[in-house]
């Protein structure tokens, strides 16, 4: 199979399924060597290599992302591993307690995404990056830091600022200042008269007589708004382009709200977000036959690892009838997302209500932009996304 390795490794507007599926074929790793390897090291493309790696943090440490990303977001739970990393998590854990979610699902998602659908459905067509995708997630998730609604574009701004860091660092160590400076008196405040939030849970959570040290706090704040932004904001924008690139899909969905669940499932494994994890070899090691040394760097390539024919039938088709799976969009073992029963829960939410309240969704046929397409290399997503729809009615409730 013949690919373009600079198309395929674009950082913005990469394509790199027909690399990694090439990759795959042949071994599974890359070495240092060779094409479309990540970070200078290795990457890990097929199912079986990336579960190992993911599942065995005594060989392949997470130290390598305080290294890079750390750097913009500061001590991470991301780049912690063995006991200090388990206090870590459970410590922060805590804040997404089941209660806390169905709690943020009928006061804070439902309500958001309702008011995003108020804005654009009487005129029959919207731009639904712009107008909805790209708005919605970051603003449930400063609406859990206890942030205005009418400040989320800003932490959007420095959210994919400081997630890009390590590309523009001068814009990433502004953001990561910025963003600091606004949430201080905020931290500072329920530190002094919890109110039983969540960022008042975090301030105040304790472990086994530990409390989370204020540069795990900042880096921990620092992570979740770009990670609870712009990567559920991403996946929305796949779910909604696979269902409007599937005319008879759409219209099935929309006929039958309950096959929303396998939307989202078979969104997260065909196009996740976020398509690779790093890891450092702590010993001389092999992956799948590859010899790795010491200190040399992994990149864990979780979205090739959800298009392995030898996982998944057929796996270039999205296929929302597929058999139950386990995905690695939210990666597997001690590091597996803490978020993703939240990102869950707003992408049922934001599918159920945008598919009720805007009846017979589809692309607009006379839009004169380029067409919508998903792109990029460590983060997927569509731009833009132009439709159509039958315009509000008394039929469409909120």
């Amino acid at each position: 199979m013949a690919y373009d390795i600079a198309a395929s490794t674009d950082f913005f507007h990469g394509q790199p399924y027909a690399m990694w599926q090439e990759q795959r074929a042949e071994s599974g790793v890359v070495s240092a060597q060779g094409d479309g390897a990540m970070l200078g090291g290795h990457s890990v493309v097929a199912w079986d290599a990336v579960e190992a790696v993911l599942r065995d943090p005594v060989t392949f440490s997470s130290s390598i992302n305080m290294a890079h990303i750390g750097q913009f977001m500061g001590e991470l739970i991301v780049g912690l591993d063995g006991e200090e990393h388990r206090r870590y998590r459970n410590l922060v854990a805590k804040a997404f307690r089941q209660s806390q979610l169905e709690q943020w699902d009928a006061t804070l998602v439902r309500p958001l995404i309702n008011d995003l659908i108020d804005d654009i459905e009487s005129a029959g067509r919207a731009e639904l990056v712009a107008d909805v995708t790209a708005k919605y997630p970051v603003q449930v998730i400063c609406g859990i830091v206890g942030i205005p609604k009418d400040e989320a574009l800003q932490f959007q701004e420095w959210a994919v600022q400081i997630n890009t860091g390590p590309l523009n660092p001068e814009q990433g160590f502004a953001a990561k200042q910025a963003m600091t400076d606004y949430l201080t008196p905020l931290v500072e405040s329920r530190r002094a008269e919890p109110i039983g939030d969540f960022l008042s849970d975090l301030v105040h959570a304790e472990v086994d007589g530990h409390g989370l040290e204020d540069e795990r706090l900042w880096g921990f704040l620092r992570l979740l708004l770009p990670a609870g932004a712009e990567t559920t904001y991403r996946v929305f924008g796949n779910a909604l382009f696979a269902l409007l690139s599937r005319p008879e899909l759409m219209q099935r969905v929309q006929a039958d709200l309950s096959l929303i669940p396998g939307v989202v499932e078979e969104t997260l494994r065909w196009e996740s977000s976020v398509t690779m994890v790093s890891r450092v070899a702590t010993v001389d090691t092999e992956v799948a036959g590859c010899p790795i040394t010491a200190g040399a760097t992994i990149g864990v390539v979780t979205g090739a690892a959800n298009r392995d024919p030898m996982h998944f039938a057929d796996p270039e088709t999205f296929d929302i009838d597929r058999p139950a799976a386990l995905h690695m969009a939210f990666g597997t073992g001690p590091h597996q997302c803490l978020g993703m029963h939240l990102a869950r829960l707003e992408l049922q939410a934001g599918l159920e209500i945008v598919l009720r309240r805007l009846p017979n969704l589809r692309f607009d046929p006379h839009d004169n932009g380029p067409a919508p397409v998903i792109e990029g290399l460590a983060f997927r997503g569509p731009t833009r996304l132009p439709v159509v729809f039958d315009s509000a009615s008394a039929s469409t409730p909120r």
